[in-house]
């Protein structure tokens, strides 16, 4: 084969550890079945590229799903109870020593506050940033049993109906 005639070989499946390859297809069917553009939702939350979600959800590639960003997958792609179940049983089998990192999933409960507009962007801005820090401190008194650090992806501030 001449230099010019470079063959691309893609990295086999039989190549992956199978406990990596079931977590992956998981992963992959769940992105799937959600709609177009979740890809770059995820990559855009997670701080990546387009490219490394699909590589982290390909069985055929190598590029495992780090551990630190597996809650925000769930939250963002809308696990099913099932489908989380089954992506963890794989996930700790493939990575036994990152079980500390993953957190049991916690019950949670949705309260929805509708706060006056003040008409001013500045005062809107403040009164959501309120908000925010009162959430994050709530969320600071769950965390008795976890060193993890709380995360401000639990608030979602929603703009007024017209």
């Amino acid at each position: 084969m001449t230099p010019s005639r470079r063959r691309l070989v893609k990295p086999s499946p039989r190549a992956i550890a199978p406990d990596v390859a079931a977590y992956k297809l998981v992963l992959k069917r769940v992105l799937d079945n959600r709609p177009s553009g979740m890809r770059h939702r995820l990559a855009k939350a997670l701080g990546k590229n387009r490219s490394f979600i699909s590589q982290m959800a390909n069985p055929a590639y190598p590029t495992p799903a780090p551990a630190r960003h597996l809650e925000i997958i769930f939250e963002l792609c809308h696990f099913s109870k099932a489908e989380r179940t089954e992506f963890l049983a794989a996930y700790m089998r493939a990575h036994p020593r990152r079980l500390h990192v993953v957190r049991a999933a916690r019950r949670t409960r949705t309260i929805t506050l509708t706060v006056a507009d003040l008409h001013d962007a500045g005062r809107n801005a403040m009164v959501d940033r309120m908000v925010a820090d009162l959430v994050h401190h709530i969320e600071l008194l769950t965390l008795e049993e976890s060193a993890a650090p709380p995360s401000r992806r639990s608030v979602r501030i929603m703009e007024p109906d017209p």
